[in-house]
């Protein structure tokens, strides 16, 4: 069965942008949502997801705790990111068999 962390993405190798995005994504939300839920512009947002300008540093904390995840992972992809959680009931069961691997010379 693939787990949440075989989901989860590289978060630590995107850009604040792209986990700003991922985040949200988790949460089902729209980015006009985000975007009232701290009195900014849709257009604002989305220029902060992609990555045309950075969310003002005063903002963070309230970005972090709107996308229910730690300032860290916001930040740098690591600690508490979004929870997959939700989407894992929506993909089938596979079974992963060990790869043959032989050395070719």
């Amino acid at each position: 069965m693939i787990s949440a962390r075989q989901l989860q993405p590289a978060a630590s190798e995107d850009t604040i942008g792209g986990r700003i995005s991922l985040a949200r994504e988790a949460l089902e939300m729209t980015v006009a949502q985000a975007a009232e839920q701290l009195g900014r512009t849709a257009e604002e947002w989305a220029n902060w997801e992609s990555d045309r300008c950075a969310p003002p540093p005063a903002l963070l904390h309230e970005i972090a705790a709107t996308l229910q995840v730690t300032l860290c992972w916001l930040l740098t992809g690591r600690g508490v990111g979004p929870s997959w959680e939700d989407l894992l009931e929506n993909v089938p069961p596979y079974r992963v068999e060990p790869a043959t691997l032989r050395l070719v010379r």
